[in-house]
This record gives structure tokens, sequence and C-alpha cells, in this order.
């Protein structure tokens, strides 16, 4: 399935172009040649390359060089280079030159793009515990690409949505490659300090960690390395540019070790054994000696304690009461193992079975009397034997028996053939969903899959609505679409921290927001911008797809037109069953839940429908995982999300497919973009009053001559298309124009107003058929009359006449004026009509020059009627 790009091809839905996923751990090995470089100062020097039948060089290592040589000690420090072949280019990494007092630094340039990787270690470990102290944060500095952050500042601020998601692809494929028992805090730094445009920063910020964590002192047990992967006109692209990725039907984010799976081996395998090069001529020794496990005698003696109560405290079904159980097996393990002491079976066996019974006896001193004691009497007195007590550290205690706990719950799905829920391998759990509960909101939906529960609600606006992103290549990019994710802790009944989102909820809400956006409908046909929100109100497993089939409910509710329904699974993996008792064939798991997502050694969660993916994330922990066991993971996912869809049409209530009476109207109207100035007036005064009066919500008028008015209601906005109709619209000679009011009266005429913010002159010779010596012998401002086009002059300027329309040239001026309060014109010059718009453009930077008859005030007119007659 996954074997070649024309399969691939048919899994995958159409993606966005920015559509990207995760592997982070075992990633697909790449298929390619690996030249030999050489970098020697002042010029570099490229052996010749060629290929084999798999398109691999053969026979050939990468050569690492020292710049300097013996002058290094005088002219500074030593510089180790090595190129690398990343596609149909190389990227360049130097390390020793710079950062010399972390434990490791490199800098890593691909074209001009140059990323900087730090990695330090703290002087003394940590407490012990499960979780390995690594912090990773990537920060890609405005200098790079020649800005200046925004704001009183001028520094970069806290990290963006699309930096932490580089960060958590950095950390989750390094984290399973550290040692268990390796408790030092580690840092890793990445910066981008020059970027070209062309050349992605984020998968050489990928690579970039894990030749600095190889280089350091962290014993790391593999090293990895990070691509992008493309596909155009059918072909696998690794590491594609910007221009590229434009045409490109994939976005695929990967890193993995040398030994990963997939098709595809042109970076990873062959990057790493580059960098293991690298690491052999100026890499530090690793800290093996810092490793510190837990005594081995421990793991025994846990699971002799524990068993049975273990067993069946796993096979509770509701994770609250199993969450209790096992906390206070543990708690009891604790108080044996380090309060109490263990004492062995065998030594229970012996003679004095109680070891409540056992007390310590004084000596007492036998008193004898003369001619009391028997010749050849012996008296031995008993003597209490006393067990040895074994004592361990309790967070010792816990690691092991988190360790012991994950192998039980293994050994009981191979083994039983049952989870602790009592499903079988392939058994969802039961979907209930709900639309339309919050009244107020434009669209809700409650998605309940066993214990995991989403609320989702969708909230539709305009252009002000869109969310800003500041990134090194626009400042003013925008999207109309996203998803954002909240985990709060009463979501699994625990007490925490509550505030701005974190990195988990960052990344879940990406991966939901890609799944939904393939499906969403061109912005020409649903003009809107559309916030998704998904809280978790429960959770055990799979929270961020519960959130992709909640979104999909909640969009159809709030009427948005999506293309077909997207579901989501999180599907698990045992690999190694023959450990439990199996036949030695991989487990695979549908819709796993918490503990078998721990205790797994797969995370891969899949959206999309029947026919196709519309995004996925994969976690792989162990190594070894092969193209049929990826093929049979995708495969039930599929038939997963299936029964997942046919779940969801059960919703009761129903989605309402209709947009909700709360939810604002938008219409997307098209006036010629050299009248888009009118609209909005000198200093924003003409759009501003247009809002006053007709009470819509924006109007956003745009360059290109597109217009969207946003509006509480049908009243508001037929109201603001008459007036943005009127003003926009092309007059023409000989047209009528009724009912228009005088604006202002001058000594040469009267200035009457034709359409809202449209005047034209009526020269004081046109305003009646009888001389007048003043305009305000017969008109004073706020009269109306009707008016005739007669001229355009050069300018642009509008010369209006009344007397054009006179019936008989002895009609007193009076006698035609009007005084009823709509005005009425003969022709409508230029109606509105939708645009297509494929993607958000920027706001409007600077207006365009408007036309002369557009700029007609008074004092123009003035001067171009001097010479009139």
């Amino acid at each position: 399935m996954l074997a070649s790009p024309t399969t691939l091809h048919h899994l995958l839905l159409p993606a966005p172009p920015h559509l990207a996923f995760a592997l982070p751990h075992a990633a697909p090995p790449l298929h390619a040649w690996l030249p030999l470089s050489r970098v020697a100062p002042p010029r570099v020097a490229a052996l010749t390359h060629g290929s084999s039948c798999r398109m691999r060089r053969r026979g050939t290592r990468a050569k690492v060089v020292a710049a300097g040589g013996d002058e290094a000690s005088s002219s500074g420090p030593t510089k180790f280079s090595v190129k690398i072949p990343v596609g149909d280019r190389h990227i360049l990494v130097e390390t020793g030159h710079i950062g010399r007092q972390a434990s490791a630094s490199v800098m890593v340039t691909d074209g001009e793009t140059i990323v900087y990787c730090s990695v330090c270690m703290a002087d003394t470990p940590s407490d012990p515990s499960d979780f390995f102290p690594m912090s990773v944060h990537y920060q890609e500095r405005l200098s790079a690409a020649g800005r200046t952050s925004g704001g009183f500042f001028k520094r970069e601020g806290r990290a963006k949505d699309h930096e932490v998601l580089v960060c958590r692809l950095i950390d989750r494929p390094l984290r399973p490659t550290m040692p268990k028992g390796f408790y030092y805090e580690t840092q890793i730094l990445s910066w981008v300090f020059s970027y070209d445009g062309i050349h992605s920063p984020d998968c050489v910020a990928v690579t970039a960690a894990g030749i600095a964590m190889a280089l350091s002192e962290v014993p790391n047990k593999q090293t990895i390395a990070g691509v992008r992967i493309g596909m155009i006109n059918d072909q696998f692209v690794v590491n594609p540019t910007t221009e590229q990725m434009e045409d490109s039907e994939l976005d695929l984010m990967m890193a993995g070790t040398d030994s990963a799976i997939l098709m595809i081996e042109v970076a990873i395998r062959e990057i790493c054994k580059a960098i293991d090069v690298l690491v052999q001529t100026c890499g530090k020794k690793k800290m093996v000696e810092a490793i510190n496990l837990p005594p081995a005698e421990l793991y025994r003696h846990v699971e002799d304690i524990s068993g049975d109560e273990l067993v069946k405290a796993l096979q509770i079904k509701e994770k609250i009461p199993r969450r209790k159980a096992l906390s206070a097996l543990e708690e009891k393990v604790i108080m044996i193992l380090s309060e109490q002491g263990y004492v062995s079976k065998d030594e229970l066996s012996g003679p004095i079975e109680n070891l409540a019974d056992i007390v310590e006896e004084e000596d007492e001193d036998e008193v004898i009397e003369d001619g009391e004691v028997d010749e050849g009497d012996v008296h031995i007195k008993p003597v209490s034997r006393k067990p040895h007590r074994q004592l361990f550290s309790e967070v010792d205690v816990k690691l092991v028996f988190k360790e012991v706990s994950s192998k039980y719950l293994r050994r009981r799905i191979v083994e039983g053939e049952k989870r602790s829920d009592g499903r079988s391998a392939c058994e969802l759990r039961p979907i209930n969903s709900q639309c339309g509960i919050l009244p107020r909101a434009h669209g809700s939906a409650l998605f309940t899959r066993g214990e995991t529960q989403a609320l989702a609600v969708v909230t539709l606006g305009d252009y002000q609505m869109a969310q800003r992103i500041d990134t090194l290549v626009d400042t003013e990019e925008s999207k109309s679409f996203y998803l954002q994710y909240t985990f709060p802790p009463s979501s699994v009944g625990e007490v925490g921290r509550t505030g701005a989102p974190n990195r988990r909820e960052i990344g879940h809400g990406m991966l939901a927001e890609r799944a939904l956006e393939p499906v969403l409908p061109a912005e020409v046909d649903f003009p809107y911008t559309i916030r998704v929100e998904s809280t978790i109100t429960e959770s055990n497993g799979s929270s961020s797809m519960a959130s992709v089939c909640g979104g999909c409910l909640a969009l159809q509710d709030a009427g948005v037109p999506i293309k077909f329904p997207v579901a989501g699974i999180a599907m698990g993996l045992v690999l190694d069953t023959q450990e439990f008792g199996g036949d030695g064939t991989p487990l695979i798991l549908s819709d796993i839940t918490g503990s078998e997502d721990a205790s797994g050694d797969m995370d891969l969660k899949v959206a999309g429908n029947e026919h196709g993916i519309s995004a996925f994330q994969m976690d792989i922990k162990v190594v070894g995982i092969t193209l049929p066991v990826m093929e049979q993971a995708l495969l039930q996912a599929r038939d997963g999300r299936k029964h997942i869809l046919n779940e969801m049409l059960k919703c009761s209530p129903p989605p309402c497919k209709a947009l909700s009476p709360h939810a604002p109207v938008i219409h997307v109207m098209k006036v010629k973009p050299n009248k888009v100035n009118l609209i909005i007036g000198s200093g924003g005064r003409t759009i501003k009053s247009i809002l006053e009066e007709t009470g819509v919500y924006a109007i956003d008028a745009r360059d290109d001559g597109t217009v969207k008015i946003t509006a509480r209601g049908m009243e508001s906005l037929e109201k603001s298309k008459n007036i943005i109709t009127n003003l926009t619209m092309v007059p023409k000679v000989g047209e009528i124009f009724r009912n228009c009011e005088i604006k202002t009266i001058a000594p040469y005429g009267a200035f009457v107003e034709i359409a809202p913010g449209r005047e034209g002159l009526c020269h004081i010779s046109e305003l009646s058929s009888s001389w007048l010596a003043k305009a305000e012998d017969a008109y004073k401002v706020g009269d109306r009359i009707d008016v005739k086009l007669i001229e355009i002059n050069d300018k642009g300027q509008l010369r209006l006449s009344c007397k054009a329309l006179l019936p008989d040239a002895n009609q007193e001026p009076g006698s035609i004026k009007q005084q009823t309060s709509s005005s009425v014109k003969e022709k409508v010059v230029y109606k509105d009509d939708i645009i297509k718009m494929t993607t958000r453009r920027s706001r409007r930077k600077k207006e365009v020059e408007p036309s002369a008859a557009e700029n007609a005030t008074p004092k123009t007119l003035e001067n171009s009627t001097a010479d009139s007659p």
C-alpha cells in the first residue's frame, strides 16, 4: 500500500499544501546514494558519485575535514565540516568553532538557510523519574529574513504555534533513544539564523538536533535525522523547496533513525551514516557510567507482591476505579519495599512462620545450686532466627511498578485476547453523538467514544476573525480556518494548572485542524472565517481523534457545506507477542485507550473517510516495524473509520446543516478596482459612515475590487449593498437622476448629489430656462430636483442640467422641486457579483489612486467652470 508513490497517491485524500504529518521515531529509511564529500579551505572538493540498482552509493564513506590544521591554536578553534547529500543538493554541517562551552553545538546550512543547535546537560542528575528530563526550544529569528518584530520591545516573544510543532518533532524521535536510568537534565536550543525563503528550516532543525545530540556526552542509543517528503507528478521529492511545495500533493515531515521503515531511504539512513562518521572524528565520550538502573531483583520482588492483585486491578473496565485500584496497590508495594522491607518467600518458609511472633528475647542467667547439676546434661537455649529485610528507594519502586504493570497489561491482551475494558483487538468503544446542544453557538456537537468525550463549537465570522500569523516570510499572513484544542485537568479527574495552551494542546489541535481542512468548501462558496473549539470533557485515549469527529459534526451543524464527513481513530501495537505466549505475529489494536497507548509500541492516529486519509501522525516506540505491519494497521484503521462514520450518521439530534440565526450574514460583491477608494473615502470617512448608517458589522474592500459585507441580518445587508452600488456606479451622459438633493450652493451654481458620495455641478445657467442672478433665488440647500447628466469633462467631473428636463421653457423653476424622500434613478449601471477567491489575500496596504470624476469637489469644479458661458 505504501510501497510506491502511486499506491500512496490513491491512499491519501487531497490535502492543502501546508498539510504535514509527523512520524517521530522509527521513521522511513530513504533509498539513495551517498557521495563522498570533503570540505577543505578555501575550496570544497566533492568526489564523483554513482548509483546502484537501489540508487545507493556503494563502498563510500563520508569524510570529515578539520579546518585550520596546525594553525588552529593560534588562529582560532578547529572547525570540523562535512557535506551530506540530501535529495538533489547537499547540506553542510559545521562544528567545533562555535558554542564550545556547550556539550555540543552545530551549524547546519541548506542553501542560505542556517540553523544553529546546541545541547547542554546539568552538572548533577535530577531525581529519578519515568520521564527523561529533556526540554527543546526552537525559534525563528526574524532577523534571519532581514526583518524585526513589531511592538514596543522589538524582540521575539513566546513561541509561535508552528515553532511549538517543530519542538515536538525534535523531541519525540529523540526521547525514545535515551537510555533508562539517565537522569541528567538536558536542554536543546535551536535558532534559525538565516533564511533564504527557498529552503525550509524546520526539517533542517530536526537533523541539526540529532547531530548535536550525537556529538554530545548524552548516551543516546541511536542517531536521528529529519526530512520533508513531497510528491510532485507522482514522484517523491526529498526536502523540496518552498516553490516545489506549491505543486506538491503531499507534505510529510519525517524524523527517525537509520533503522526506520517504509520505502524512503534517501536522507534519513544516509544522513545518519554520515553523522556517525562525524561522531567518530570529533564526538565526545558518552556518559554511560551515569546510567543508574533499578536493581534487577526489584522486578521479581514487585511481581511477587503485586502479581495476583495487579491482574485483578487491570481487569477493571472503568478508568477511574482502575486507576484508584492501581494507586492503592502501588502504595502497598512501596510501603513493603521502602519502609517495612522485603522478605523473600524462601526465608518465610523456615521454622519461624510468623514474623510478628519473632520477638527479641533477653539472655537469662541460669542459677545452679551445688549438687543439682547432673553430669552430662547439656543445656541448649533456643535462639530466634530473624529474616533479612531488603529495602529499596521509593523512586526505584515506582519506576519498576510502572514497568511491571505495563508488562502485565500486554500479557493480558496477548494471552487473554481481551483488553482492560473487555474488547477484542479490532473492536471499537461505544459511540454516541449529539448536535445543537448549545443554542447560542453557531454550531455545536458532543462526541463521546467510550470514556473519551469532546465538545466541539464552531464560530463563523468575517475577515477580522481570521488568525494572523507572523512568519519569516510574511507579516500579514492569516488563516481563515483554525481549530483550538483544550485539555483541562478535569477531563481526567485531576487538579492541575489552567491557562495558556501547552505544547500538547497545540500539537493535538493542529493535527485535528489538518484533518478537517481538506473537506472545507472554497472561500468563494462559503466566504466565512471558521473557528472550531474542541474542549475535552473526558479523556481515556485518542482525544485528538475525538476532536476530528466532534469538529466534523459541529461544522455540519453550523451549516458549513463540507465536501464529505471525516472521522479519526488511534491505532496501537504489541510487536513482540511471542514474549507473552503468542505466536510472534504483531497484534494491532483499534481505538486504543490511554493505558494501551502508554504500554504499547506504536501510536498511529489516522483521519479521513473509508476512501482515503486526510491526515495522520505516527509515533513508533520500538525498532523493527515492517511494511506489512504498517499496511495491516492502515487497513484496520480504514475499517474503524468506516464504522465511526456510520455511527456519526446516527447522531441525535442530527446536524442542522443550515446557518444559525445568530450567525452573521456575509455577502461578496465585485466593483471596479478604481472604485475601491470611493468606498473607503478620505481617511476612511465614507466606509465609517456606511457602517454607522446601516449597522453592518464590517466592510472589507480589497485592491482587486472585492467587497465583503458582514451584517447582522438581511435588512442591513441590503441597505449597505445599495449604498455601495450607487457609490461605485459608472454614470453615462444622457442618464436622468431624479429626486436628487442639493448639497451646496455656490455663486456659479449648485452641487447636486446623484448618488451617495457622488456629486456633480449644475451650473446656474442650467438651473432654469430663465436668467438667474443667483442660484439662491430659486433653490436652497436640501431641495430636491431632477437632473440630467450632460457632460463628463477630461477630469472626470460631472456636469448636470435641470433645464434640459423642463417641459416648458417658461415654467417657473420652483415648480420642478421634488418633495419626496426617496431617491429614484432610471438606470442602475453596475450590479454586484460574486468573485472567485482561492486564497486569503492581505488587507489593503495603500489606496488606489481615484479618477478625477471621483475627486470632484466644489472647489475643483469652480476652477473647471471659470470659462463656462
